[in-house]
Protein backbone atom coordinates (compact mmCIF):
# COMPACT_ATOMS: atom_id res chain seq x y z
CA UNK A 1 0.00 0.00 0.00
CA UNK A 2 1.36 3.77 -0.78
CA UNK A 3 2.21 5.43 2.36
CA UNK A 4 0.31 9.22 2.76
CA UNK A 5 2.08 12.28 1.98
CA UNK A 6 2.15 15.39 3.54
CA UNK A 7 1.23 17.73 1.31
CA UNK A 8 2.56 21.02 -0.03
CA UNK A 9 2.25 23.63 -2.39
CA UNK A 10 4.52 25.66 -4.67
CA UNK A 11 3.78 29.14 -5.59
CA UNK A 12 5.60 31.85 -7.56
CA UNK A 13 4.89 35.46 -5.44
CA UNK A 14 5.22 38.91 -6.09
CA UNK A 15 3.95 38.34 -9.74
CA UNK A 16 1.41 37.28 -11.93
CA UNK A 17 3.79 35.36 -14.69
CA UNK A 18 4.99 31.85 -13.80
CA UNK A 19 8.83 30.75 -13.14
CA UNK A 20 9.17 34.37 -12.20
CA UNK A 21 8.61 36.65 -8.79
CA UNK A 22 9.95 34.59 -5.00
CA UNK A 23 9.71 30.90 -4.68
CA UNK A 24 7.84 29.50 -1.95
CA UNK A 25 6.53 26.42 -0.25
CA UNK A 26 3.21 26.27 1.72
CA UNK A 27 2.10 23.11 3.99
CA UNK A 28 -1.56 23.67 5.18
CA UNK A 29 -2.02 20.97 7.02
CA UNK A 30 1.31 21.44 9.71
CA UNK A 31 -0.35 20.57 12.70
CA UNK A 32 1.51 17.55 14.72
CA UNK A 33 4.81 18.71 12.64
CA UNK A 34 7.43 19.79 15.51
CA UNK A 35 9.26 22.69 15.13
CA UNK A 36 12.82 20.86 14.11
CA UNK A 37 11.37 19.03 11.81
CA UNK A 38 9.80 22.32 10.12
CA UNK A 39 13.55 23.29 10.38
CA UNK A 40 14.48 20.06 8.44
CA UNK A 41 11.75 19.96 5.79
CA UNK A 42 12.62 23.89 4.70
CA UNK A 43 16.41 22.85 4.47
CA UNK A 44 15.60 19.92 2.34
CA UNK A 45 13.28 22.14 -0.10
CA UNK A 46 15.66 24.55 0.08
CA UNK A 47 13.44 27.41 -1.07
CA UNK A 48 13.55 30.98 0.46
CA UNK A 49 11.09 30.56 2.52
CA UNK A 50 8.61 27.14 3.30
CA UNK A 51 5.43 28.44 5.08
CA UNK A 52 3.85 25.67 7.99
CA UNK A 53 0.07 26.69 8.47
CA UNK A 54 -1.53 25.51 11.28
CA UNK A 55 -5.40 24.89 11.84
CA UNK A 56 -7.75 27.36 11.72
CA UNK A 57 -7.82 29.02 15.57
CA UNK A 58 -11.40 30.82 14.64
CA UNK A 59 -12.87 32.34 11.79
CA UNK A 60 -10.49 33.53 9.04
CA UNK A 61 -7.34 33.13 11.70
CA UNK A 62 -4.87 30.96 10.94
CA UNK A 63 -1.31 30.21 12.88
CA UNK A 64 1.46 30.23 10.52
CA UNK A 65 5.30 29.50 11.06
CA UNK A 66 8.22 30.62 8.37
CA UNK A 67 11.39 29.03 7.98
CA UNK A 68 14.28 29.73 5.61
CA UNK A 69 16.57 26.91 4.94
CA UNK A 70 18.82 27.76 8.10
CA UNK A 71 16.29 29.64 10.71
CA UNK A 72 12.74 30.37 11.62
CA UNK A 73 11.54 34.14 10.79
CA UNK A 74 8.93 36.02 12.65
CA UNK A 75 7.83 37.58 10.04
CA UNK A 76 8.32 37.83 6.31
CA UNK A 77 6.22 39.50 3.42
CA UNK A 78 6.27 37.04 0.51
CA UNK A 79 4.76 33.94 2.33
CA UNK A 80 2.41 36.57 3.90
CA UNK A 81 1.14 37.34 0.15
CA UNK A 82 1.40 34.09 -0.85
CA UNK A 83 -0.08 31.89 2.01
CA UNK A 84 -3.27 34.60 1.51
CA UNK A 85 -3.56 33.49 -1.79
CA UNK A 86 -3.60 29.84 -1.37
CA UNK A 87 -5.90 30.22 1.55
CA UNK A 88 -8.51 31.93 -1.08
CA UNK A 89 -7.55 29.28 -3.95
CA UNK A 90 -8.31 25.81 -1.88
CA UNK A 91 -11.67 27.78 -0.71
CA UNK A 92 -10.24 27.93 3.45
CA UNK A 93 -11.67 31.25 3.17
CA UNK A 94 -13.78 33.27 0.87
CA UNK A 95 -12.69 36.91 -0.57
CA UNK A 96 -15.78 37.64 -0.50
CA UNK A 97 -16.20 37.48 3.24
CA UNK A 98 -12.69 39.56 4.22
CA UNK A 99 -12.56 43.01 4.63
CA UNK A 100 -11.35 46.16 6.89
CA UNK A 101 -13.41 44.89 8.83
CA UNK A 102 -13.22 41.17 9.02
CA UNK A 103 -9.64 40.55 7.33
CA UNK A 104 -7.83 37.29 7.23
CA UNK A 105 -5.44 36.82 10.08
CA UNK A 106 -2.39 35.34 10.46
CA UNK A 107 -1.05 34.48 13.33
CA UNK A 108 2.93 34.82 12.91
CA UNK A 109 5.74 35.14 15.61
CA UNK A 110 5.90 39.06 15.29
CA UNK A 111 1.99 39.02 16.01
CA UNK A 112 -1.11 38.97 13.93
CA UNK A 113 -1.03 39.87 10.06
CA UNK A 114 -4.46 41.61 8.65
CA UNK A 115 -4.99 40.93 5.05
CA UNK A 116 -7.43 42.34 2.55
CA UNK A 117 -7.93 41.22 -0.94
CA UNK A 118 -8.07 44.22 -4.19
CA UNK A 119 -8.85 42.39 -7.08
CA UNK A 120 -5.64 39.72 -7.68
CA UNK A 121 -3.90 41.59 -5.01
CA UNK A 122 -3.26 40.22 -1.23
CA UNK A 123 -2.68 43.21 0.81
CA UNK A 124 -1.32 43.20 4.61
CA UNK A 125 -0.88 45.99 6.92
CA UNK A 126 2.69 45.56 8.71
CA UNK A 127 1.53 45.15 12.20
CA UNK A 128 4.60 47.63 13.23
CA UNK A 129 5.70 50.92 13.14
CA UNK A 130 9.00 51.24 11.48
CA UNK A 131 11.95 51.27 14.02
CA UNK A 132 14.59 53.10 12.25
CA UNK A 133 18.43 53.62 13.41
CA UNK A 134 21.86 54.43 12.39
CA UNK A 135 23.46 51.61 10.40
CA UNK A 136 26.56 49.97 11.04
CA UNK A 137 27.35 51.69 7.06
CA UNK A 138 28.79 54.79 6.15
CA UNK A 139 28.90 56.09 3.05
CA UNK A 140 32.20 54.89 2.17
CA UNK A 141 31.88 51.50 4.10
CA UNK A 142 28.76 50.60 1.79
CA UNK A 143 30.58 51.54 -0.96
CA UNK A 144 33.66 48.82 0.27
CA UNK A 145 30.88 45.78 0.90
CA UNK A 146 28.93 46.30 -2.42
CA UNK A 147 31.92 46.74 -4.65
CA UNK A 148 30.93 50.07 -5.98
CA UNK A 149 32.70 53.53 -6.24
CA UNK A 150 31.92 56.28 -3.40
CA UNK A 151 29.79 58.14 -5.71
CA UNK A 152 27.47 55.35 -6.48
CA UNK A 153 26.00 55.46 -2.49
CA UNK A 154 23.53 58.49 -3.02
CA UNK A 155 23.96 59.22 1.46
CA UNK A 156 24.51 57.50 4.21
CA UNK A 157 22.72 54.24 4.75
CA UNK A 158 19.77 53.33 7.78
CA UNK A 159 18.90 50.16 9.80
CA UNK A 160 15.34 50.28 9.24
CA UNK A 161 12.55 46.91 10.53
CA UNK A 162 9.01 46.55 10.55
CA UNK A 163 9.33 43.04 12.10
CA UNK A 164 12.66 41.91 10.57
CA UNK A 165 15.77 44.66 10.00
CA UNK A 166 17.29 45.68 7.16
CA UNK A 167 20.61 48.09 5.95
CA UNK A 168 18.95 50.28 3.70
CA UNK A 169 21.53 50.93 1.18
CA UNK A 170 20.23 53.99 -1.44
CA UNK A 171 22.20 53.71 -4.58
CA UNK A 172 22.63 57.05 -7.29
CA UNK A 173 21.63 55.04 -10.27
CA UNK A 174 20.22 51.71 -11.60
CA UNK A 175 23.60 51.55 -12.97
CA UNK A 176 25.01 51.16 -9.38
CA UNK A 177 22.53 48.33 -8.90
CA UNK A 178 23.29 46.45 -11.52
CA UNK A 179 27.28 46.25 -11.09
CA UNK A 180 26.98 45.17 -7.85
CA UNK A 181 29.72 43.25 -6.69
CA UNK A 182 30.13 41.88 -3.09
CA UNK A 183 32.94 42.02 -0.80
CA UNK A 184 32.10 38.82 2.27
CA UNK A 185 35.30 40.41 3.40
CA UNK A 186 33.93 43.91 3.93
CA UNK A 187 30.57 42.25 4.56
CA UNK A 188 31.91 40.79 7.52
CA UNK A 189 34.17 43.65 8.72
CA UNK A 190 30.87 45.96 8.44
CA UNK A 191 27.85 44.08 8.51
CA UNK A 192 28.55 41.33 10.45
CA UNK A 193 28.71 43.07 13.63
CA UNK A 194 25.74 45.02 13.91
CA UNK A 195 23.94 41.55 14.54
CA UNK A 196 21.66 41.87 11.19
CA UNK A 197 22.75 39.88 8.19
CA UNK A 198 20.75 41.84 5.35
CA UNK A 199 20.95 44.68 3.57
CA UNK A 200 18.55 46.24 0.95
CA UNK A 201 19.96 47.73 -2.38
CA UNK A 202 17.87 50.02 -3.75
CA UNK A 203 17.36 53.48 -6.09
CA UNK A 204 14.26 55.51 -5.54
CA UNK A 205 13.21 57.21 -8.83
CA UNK A 206 10.02 58.86 -7.52
CA UNK A 207 7.17 56.55 -7.10
CA UNK A 208 8.96 53.46 -8.27
CA UNK A 209 12.19 51.62 -6.81
CA UNK A 210 14.02 49.67 -8.19
CA UNK A 211 16.27 47.27 -5.42
CA UNK A 212 17.94 43.92 -4.63
CA UNK A 213 18.67 42.16 -1.43
CA UNK A 214 20.87 40.02 -0.33
CA UNK A 215 21.96 38.20 2.81
CA UNK A 216 25.05 36.40 4.33
CA UNK A 217 24.17 32.87 5.20
CA UNK A 218 26.84 29.94 6.10
CA UNK A 219 29.43 31.94 4.41
CA UNK A 220 27.66 32.23 1.12
CA UNK A 221 25.53 35.45 0.00
CA UNK A 222 22.23 34.78 -0.93
CA UNK A 223 20.05 37.15 -3.55
CA UNK A 224 16.40 37.15 -2.64
CA UNK A 225 13.99 38.05 -5.57
CA UNK A 226 11.54 39.83 -4.03
CA UNK A 227 11.72 40.96 0.12
CA UNK A 228 8.38 42.01 1.25
CA UNK A 229 9.52 42.54 4.81
CA UNK A 230 12.36 44.70 3.18
CA UNK A 231 10.21 46.75 1.10
CA UNK A 232 8.01 47.44 4.37
CA UNK A 233 10.98 48.43 6.15
CA UNK A 234 12.02 51.13 3.12
CA UNK A 235 8.46 52.12 2.49
CA UNK A 236 8.16 52.64 6.56
CA UNK A 237 11.17 54.70 6.15
CA UNK A 238 10.57 56.69 2.82
CA UNK A 239 6.93 57.04 4.69
CA UNK A 240 8.31 59.34 7.46
CA UNK A 241 8.53 61.76 5.49
CA UNK A 242 5.04 62.15 5.60
CA UNK A 243 5.06 63.31 9.67
CA UNK A 244 7.66 66.07 8.90
CA UNK A 245 7.02 67.05 5.46
CA UNK A 246 9.07 70.20 6.03
CA UNK A 247 11.95 68.11 7.27
CA UNK A 248 14.81 67.27 5.26
CA UNK A 249 16.61 64.20 6.53
CA UNK A 250 20.62 64.76 7.13
CA UNK A 251 20.88 60.87 6.10
CA UNK A 252 18.15 60.88 3.21
CA UNK A 253 16.75 63.38 1.35
CA UNK A 254 13.40 62.57 0.11
CA UNK A 255 12.66 64.66 -3.51
CA UNK A 256 8.89 64.39 -2.47
CA UNK A 257 7.69 64.69 0.73
CA UNK A 258 3.88 63.61 -0.09
CA UNK A 259 4.38 60.84 -2.07
CA UNK A 260 3.15 57.78 -0.26
CA UNK A 261 2.89 54.86 -2.86
CA UNK A 262 5.43 52.61 -5.26
CA UNK A 263 6.21 49.77 -6.99
CA UNK A 264 8.85 48.18 -6.62
CA UNK A 265 10.48 45.92 -8.68
CA UNK A 266 13.13 42.94 -7.47
CA UNK A 267 14.87 40.11 -8.95
CA UNK A 268 15.58 41.19 -12.40
CA UNK A 269 19.07 40.06 -11.81
CA UNK A 270 18.11 36.90 -10.91
CA UNK A 271 15.81 36.49 -13.88
CA UNK A 272 12.49 35.84 -11.59
CA UNK A 273 11.53 39.85 -12.06
CA UNK A 274 8.65 40.53 -9.28
CA UNK A 275 6.98 43.50 -8.08
CA UNK A 276 5.99 44.33 -4.97
CA UNK A 277 3.44 47.54 -4.26
CA UNK A 278 4.30 49.59 -0.93
CA UNK A 279 2.38 52.32 0.48
CA UNK A 280 2.55 54.33 3.59
CA UNK A 281 0.04 56.76 5.64
CA UNK A 282 -0.96 58.66 8.56
CA UNK A 283 -3.17 56.70 10.54
CA UNK A 284 -5.62 59.61 13.17
CA UNK A 285 -2.69 59.04 15.92
CA UNK A 286 0.06 60.46 13.32
CA UNK A 287 1.72 57.13 13.31
CA UNK A 288 3.27 55.68 9.91
CA UNK A 289 1.04 52.85 9.00
CA UNK A 290 2.96 50.58 5.94
CA UNK A 291 1.16 48.25 3.47
CA UNK A 292 2.33 45.73 1.34
CA UNK A 293 0.70 44.18 -1.48
CA UNK A 294 1.00 41.64 -4.49
CA UNK A 295 0.32 38.66 -6.34
CA UNK A 296 1.08 34.89 -6.63
CA UNK A 297 0.65 32.22 -9.01
CA UNK A 298 -0.08 28.28 -7.96
CA UNK A 299 2.72 26.28 -9.52
CA UNK A 300 2.36 23.39 -8.53
CA UNK A 301 2.17 20.33 -5.60
CA UNK A 302 4.13 17.63 -4.37
CA UNK A 303 4.39 15.70 -1.09
CA UNK A 304 6.84 14.27 1.38
CA UNK A 305 5.91 10.97 3.16
CA UNK A 306 5.49 11.38 6.88
CA UNK A 307 9.14 10.16 8.29
CA UNK A 308 9.17 12.52 11.08
CA UNK A 309 10.07 10.12 14.05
Amino acid sequence: MPLSLTRYYLLDVFTAKPFTGNQLAVFLDADGIEAEQMQAIANELNLAETVFVGKASSERHFPVRIFTPYRELPFAGHPTVGTAHLLAAHGLISKDNISAETPLVLEMGAGPVEITFEGELARFKVTRPAEIAASSLGQASAAEVAGLELSDIHADPVLASCGLPFHLVPLASVDALERLNLDPEAWGTHITPSGVAQAYFFVDQGHTIEARMFSFESGNFIEDPATGSAAAALAGYLGNALKEPSAKSKRYKHSRADRNEWRITQGEAMGRISEIRARASLDDAEDVVVEIAGEAVLMGEGGLYPRYS
